[in-house]
């Protein structure tokens, strides 16, 4: 890794992130300092971790709060997040990091989130006697866990003082271990996203953009979704508008799908050069496509959509977050590598979310879910109550953590 770094931003700030760790967590944390520790792998994860620093943050205000990351996507975005004290890298699961990591931040709870499993923090943790739960947990057969080499790993699984996972797959997996300190409670994405609508979203770019026309949110989307997308969207009746909101802000790639609409567009970048409201206005209205090259605004945008396609199911990258769009009731196109996201898999079953293999397929779902007012509206309903239904997971962790560790 040192020597790749020299050929990759990312695992510059990979390598280089962690050599400061010890030093910042040891600036902000105190020995007589109570302490929560959250690990995330990114910012997947750490999404899912809010509704419970949120929780902690009101329940323990005498607490500080450390939050750790595997990936730089994670930690650049949220490092200065208001949620936590202090946020930094996970220094290399050696026994001496651990040792020196848990020594320093000296945590009252550990918190993994989904299937963060690193085997010298959690005995380190196991031998300070300091609990450690994972929280939206999910297990596969093919994970090292339940393979015969695994022990190792299974050895550091069994560390964990409890449970919460997504489903009971992932229960009746652990329960073959002989692991039964498992509570099934569900996703706490749900109760996550299902705040969102309460807040307000509107965006005055968005307003004017989109004014009395139907709205397609391409969300998070890769080099894969967008040939995917290019023909629908190049063949779109005039009456729809697109907002490609892509997940890796690359100035390159995106002028070389740009080149390839025939659609005029925009990128959000170019408003900031505009002199005048109405010289915004007149650019807004007069594109058919607008190609948001920033972070932060997506959440929001959702809330625009008439149908949204989520990125990274056309390749291998991953799924992104389906949920954003369904708890605003929107119906939903993704790829079709999505056999790891259970919300994904459930959400199809239910007809809620299309999945499609090419672009003559995204052309046939989009064009029905656009024509037709009466099947859009059902399948966006179908979205939006399978977030309703779903909810309450952090609640069952948070009782569990009063219960270990009384508010005062």
């Amino acid at each position: 890794m040192h020597i790749a770094k020299s050929f990759s931003k990312k695992l510059e700030l990979f390598v280089q992130g962690r050599k400061e760790s010890f030093a910042k967590l040891s600036s902000v944390i105190g020995a007589n300092d109570s302490t929560f520790w959250m690990h995330c792998a990114s910012l997947g994860e750490f999404e899912q971790g809010v509704p419970i620093l949120e929780e902690l943050k009101k329940h323990y205000p005498n607490y500080k709060i450390v939050v750790t990351f595997f990936s730089p996507s994670g930690y650049e975005i949220k490092k200065n997040t208001p949620l936590a004290d202090v946020v930094a890298y996970l220094p290399f699961d050696t026994i001496k990091n651990a040792k020196k990591f848990i020594s320093i931040v000296h945590p009252t709870l550990a918190l993994f989130v989904k299937y963060e499993i690193w085997p010298n923090y959690l005995l380190e943790l196991q031998e300070k006697d300091t609990p450690a739960l994972l929280i939206s947990g999910v297990f596969r057969e093919k994970q090292v866990f339940f393979k015969s080499h695994g022990g190792f790993m299974r050895k550091a699984l069994r560390t964990i003082h409890h449970f919460f996972v997504q489903n009971e797959a992932s229960k009746i997996l652990l329960e073959k271990l002989d692991i039964k300190n498992t509570t099934v409670s569900g996703d706490t994405r749900f109760d996550r996203v299902s705040h969102q609508i309460e807040m307000d979203n509107s965006l005055d770019f968005m307003d004017v953009f989109t004014a009395d026309s139907l709205c397609v949110v391409c969300g998070s989307t890769w080099h894969e979704d967008e040939t995917i997308l290019l023909d629908y969207i190049n063949s779109q009746p005039k009456d729809v508008k697109f907002v490609i909101a892509p997940h890796k802000i690359d100035a390159s790639k995106i002028e070389s799908f740009r080149s390839n609409l025939s659609s005029p567009s925009i990128l959000y970048s170019e408003l900031k050069t505009a002199t005048s409201n109405n010289q915004i206005d007149a650019a807004l209205s007069n594109a058919s496509v607008l190609i948001v090259d920033t972070i932060g605004h997506l959440t929001k945008i959702y809330s625009y959509a008439d149908v949204a396609y989520v990125g990274g199911a056309a390749g291998n990258t991953g799924l992104h977050n389906i949920l954003e769009p369904a708890t605003f009731g929107v119906p939903i196109i993704i790829g079709v590598n999505y056999d790891n996201f259970p919300e994904a898999k459930r959400l199809r079953q239910l007809a809620g979310l299309y999945a499609v293999a090419s672009s003559e397929e995204c052309s046939t779902i989009l064009g029905k879910l656009l024509s037709d007012e009466k099947f859009r509206n059902k399948t966006g309903m179908i979205a939006g109550h399978f977030v309703n239904r779903n909810t309450g997971a952090t609640q069952i962790i948070m009782d569990h953590i009063k219960q270990l560790h009384p508010p005062s």
